[in-house]
């Protein structure tokens, strides 16, 4: 954490908070499946549950980010934290009376889903409250590294703790929910005035999150830029393990592949603040698209395994920096009142290219060659990097405009 930041008591407070409840979130994703195959011996079950809190984000993700803009943000990410102690808790004490039914978990997952729609968006609107806007890109670059530690750490200590007893991944996430829930407590975040809208301009209020991105061109296409990356960056990772896993690579050394992509993260954001600093916007958005574009191919030439999650860490490095310097714009250009809802439009818009990503890559593994969908996933890479390279409103993006 930078020097600035660290004198930062509120700052500090959000990121631990957050960093624990990250991790212990990640330590039950991994928990779930597992969990799922013991009391289905199905791996169609167990893909219904894990696409049923990314559904429960979608679905939500729009309302949301206008219950951010509408509520209390501090408060709206307390009352996340308890019911997702709550509701983990449940879940905890169902597996250590073998109580506990798919339906059940279903249920828990769904609750997740829709706690985790609502805090993220909140978390990043009060962020320019707590953090002078001197430090914010300071800010967003850290917290691009603890969600990377955060999924590093969990996945690793959750795979352990299940294999010590089912329920142990769950009630650790409990117990960090808890832990986030008291940090937060303690953190002073600065009154809105804001005069509550009646609840009849719900939908309204919906709509003009939609509008404001739609009207703001660099919002936009950077929008639609990172959601086709994403697609084809996610059904790429999904495509690279299938191959290890049918070239007979070890279950251990595939672990290890897919969490070089987090070592990358967060190795690039420790050097993100610096870099965006240093690099014209176009050019630290831009560079991403081409280090990706450039890379999917050379999977075509490494062998599976280690090797590939080097490729993997490399892809990682420079996202940070190019989430740094969307991030920072995007809050600063934003007004506090819609902040809520730009939010969530850009998650449910993430959200999609995370779920559309995984299929599309299950599709060119039963369809395609190795090499043929290797090269599918970077055809549509190459796509996207020249339009954002020549693309007139990215050219015309600078810092200045971020600020004006």
């Amino acid at each position: 954490m930078t020097t600035s930041l660290s004198r930062n008591r509120d700052y500090r407070l959000l990121w631990a908070g957050q960093a624990l409840s990250e991790a212990g979130a990640s330590a039950s994703t991994i928990a779930l499946p597992l969990l799922v195959l013991l009391l289905t011996d199905s791996a169609a079950a167990t893909g219904l549950v894990l696409g049923a809190s990314a559904a429960a984000q979608l679905v939500v993700g729009l309302p949301a980010g206008a219950l951010v803009d509408r509520w209390n943000r501090r408060t709206v990410m307390l009352v996340c934290e308890a019911v997702q102690a709550l509701a983990v808790a449940v879940l905890v004490i169902g597996l250590w009376w073998d109580a506990i039914g798919v339906e059940h978990v279903v249920l828990v997952v769904i609750v997740l889903g829709v706690c985790r729609a609502l805090s993220e968006p909140a978390e990043e609107a009060v962020l320019p409250a707590i953090v002078p806007e001197r430090h914010l890109s300071d800010a967003v670059a850290m917290n691009a590294a603890r969600g990377y530690l955060g999924q590093l750490s969990g996945t690793a200590l959750g795979g352990v703790l299940f294999g010590l007893g089912r329920w142990l991944p769950f009630a650790v996430e409990a117990v960090t929910h808890v832990a986030t829930f008291l940090s937060l407590l303690f953190i002073r975040v600065p009154p809105r005035e804001r005069e509550p809208a009646p609840f009849s301009r719900f939908h309204r209020e919906i709509g003009e999150g939609l509008r404001w991105v739609w009207t703001q061109p660099v919002v936009r296409v950077v929008a639609l830029c990172a959601v086709g990356l994403n697609l084809f960056f996610q059904a790429f990772y999904l495509l690279m393990i299938a191959i290890a896993h049918r070239e007979g690579v070890p279950a251990g050394q595939i672990g290890i592949m897919g969490a070089m992509l987090g070592i990358g993260g967060i190795l690039g954001a420790l050097v993100a603040p610096r870099l965006h600093r240093t690099l014209r916007p176009h050019r630290a958005i831009v560079g991403v698209f081409w280090v990706i574009t450039a890379l999917i191919p050379l999977a075509l030439f490494v062998d599976p395994g280690i090797p590939t999650g080097v490729l993997f860490a490399a892809a990682a490095f420079l996202a940070p920096t190019a989430n740094t310097t969307i991030t920072t714009y995007q809050l600063l250009l934003t007004p506090d009142e819609l902040r809520g809802r730009l939010s969530s439009v850009m998650g449910v818009a993430l959200g999609v290219a995370a779920i559309a990503g995984p299929a599309v890559g299950g599709v060119l593994v039963d369809f395609l060659t190795p090499a043929q969908a290797i090269l599918t996933c970077a055809a549509g890479s190459g796509v996207l990097t020249v339009f954002a390279t020549v693309n007139p409103t990215l050219r015309r993006f600078s810092r200045e405009e971020a600020v004006e």
